[in-house]
């Protein structure tokens, strides 16, 4: 049963994501309602209500339910079992925050749906690590297996002798190690399931990175990934069906001459799909609120012949003159305050008719 234009979507989070779903929805017609701790997140000052209160508030978290005809969150490290209060009311499910916020969990949800991971062993001690040297070789990566984005909570381990460092690095909290993959290029799949088990993927995206924060994404993403475009959308579409999962799905591979390996999952819109909203016949915030709402789900096409997204990081953003004097360049700023070194301040997407695909 689709919930009607009119209607109000509750989304957990105030972030850029939420700003940009919150837009997509105002122009289908529905009311945003924002749940966030901070003061003036960004995404209340384009949405109809905002409510300020813990993560973990139940209470706080019952109340806002209640004025919601749907709820949906915009990013993944919050606390699972206060959520449990919203009931049916929240898309995506419980089940999909909960394994995509522990990397251990994660994997081998991954791995038991038929996907690839890189190998890996669960890290509780510095021991371990040891032994993971030993069954895995190196070089190796450490994850903190919760809290960790952007690069953080990750340190490499390229010799032995490192291994108590890479511990102190991060906290010497619990994690993952993973072998170090040979790869050619990172890329994603965006993906849009609904309540029904329809599903609709976006056009693989070729992602850049610099010191572990997306730099770039682009479309096409070469013919190296497109070989692999069926069988990365197979898996994809694998762990949403395992997790029932309602919205927007993005599964991270690593492109590897053995195949599409998954790096990680995000259960939400992402960074890399922004390019949608100029590029795509449907963006990945419309997919992801068609879904949630039972309506039918968009083309996710592209509308040309590709299109690159570049995020503007901490004083990236003050180029946004320039960028905005540019022909063909779709400005997007987030009015999220201080441009600090690593913060996403914005995005600018060109869309070009013709495009050259990348040539690996």
């Amino acid at each position: 049963m689709s919930i009607p234009p009119g209607s109000t979507i509750g989304i957990i989070g105030g972030g850029q994501l939420g700003r940009m779903m919150a837009m997509a929805a105002a122009r289908l017609g529905y009311r945003c309602h924002i749940y966030d701790p901070h003061e003036a997140p960004c995404a209340a000052e384009v949405s109809a209500e905002f409510t300020r209160a813990a993560f973990d508030d139940v209470e706080a978290l019952r109340r806002f339910g209640e004025q919601c005809d749907v709820v949906t969150y915009e990013f993944e490290n919050l606390p699972v079992e206060p959520l449990s209060v919203l009931g049916g009311k929240l898309l995506p499910g419980t089940l999909s925050l909960a394994v995509a916020q522990d990397r251990a969990e994660e994997k081998g949800f991954i791995e038991g749906t038929g996907a690839r991971v890189a190998p890996w062993r669960a890290v509780e001690r510095l021991d371990d690590i040891r032994h993971a040297i030993a069954d895995l070789g190196l070089p190796l990566v450490l994850k903190t297996r919760r809290y960790g984005y952007d690069g953080k909570g990750q340190a490499w381990v390229r010799s032995a002798d490192e291994a108590e460092a890479a511990w102190d690095e991060i906290g010497c909290q619990p994690a993952v190690a993973e072998a170090g993959m040979s790869f050619s290029a990172e890329f994603s799949v965006i993906l849009a399931r609904s309540a029904d088990g329809e599903t609709g993927a976006f056009p693989l995206t070729r992602n850049e990175h610099d010191g572990g924060i997306l730099r770039t994404s682009t479309v096409p993403a070469g013919p190296a990934i497109e070989a692999l475009g069926e069988t990365a959308i197979k898996a994809a579409t694998a762990i949403a069906d395992a997790l029932g999962h309602v919205g927007v799905l993005t599964v991270e591979f690593f492109a590897c001459a053995e195949g599409a390996v998954v790096n990680e999952i995000a259960p939400r819109v992402h960074n890399s799909g922004h390019w949608t909203i100029e590029g795509a016949r449907t963006s990945q915030f419309e997919q992801h609120l068609r879904a949630i709402l039972g309506l039918p789900l968009g083309d996710p096409a592209l509308v040309a012949g590709g299109a690159m997204m570049e995020n503007l990081i901490g004083p990236d953003v003050d180029r946004w003159a320039d960028i905005i004097a540019q022909p063909g360049g779709a400005l997007h700023l987030y009015n999220k305050g201080e441009a600090r070194p690593g913060r996403k301040m914005g995005h600018v997407t060109r869309v070009t008719p013709t495009f050259r695909a990348n040539a690996t």
